[in-house]
């Protein structure tokens, strides 16, 4: 990921989280299958439960970042650890239920995000304060996230 501003298209926001979750899904339907080792991308090392958590923590960051602009606030402090860190619990061997978790977590997030952008007005998706990111471009980076799964794959 680099500090460039997001791309976008043509796509409605809320159907890029939309497509991004349900690819990302898609890969994680085969991670049951996941041999313990994990997978070195952009010299940074990604398991099933890793890449998970990331895309997780990446819509529920953006859209903080969109709530607090649609409520005229500051966002908070960007304060992740992101990527950088493996945890323990990243090691984990990802289960059935894990999947199962994971599709319920990201789905819900993807929902939240449909309603949030609901509230953004077609004029107010390509606007913001300064060097913020715009509504449309906070969903665009937000539906990069699949970018952690492809880290993974689709595992034979």
């Amino acid at each position: 990921m680099t500090d460039e501003r997001p791309r976008i298209d043509d796509r409605d926001p809320a159907d890029a989280i939309d497509q991004m979750v349900e690819h990302v899904l898609r890969l994680a339907e085969t991670w049951t299958r996941w041999d313990g080792v994990p997978v070195t991308s952009g010299g940074r090392s990604y398991t099933p439960h890793k890449a998970i958590r990331r895309v997780a923590d990446h819509l529920l960051d953006h859209l903080a970042q969109l709530d607090a602009h649609v409520a005229g606030t500051a966002p908070l402090a960007d304060r992740w650890h992101g990527s950088s860190i493996t945890t323990a619990a990243d090691l984990a061997p990802f289960s059935r239920e894990d999947r199962d978790e994971s599709r319920s977590r990201l789905e819900r997030l993807a929902q939240l995000w449909r309603s949030r952008l609901t509230e953004v007005s077609a004029e107010a998706m390509d606007r913001a304060d300064g060097d913020a990111y715009t509504p449309r471009e906070m969903a665009f980076c937000a539906a990069g996230s699949d970018f952690y799964a492809e880290a993974i794959g689709m595992l034979n």
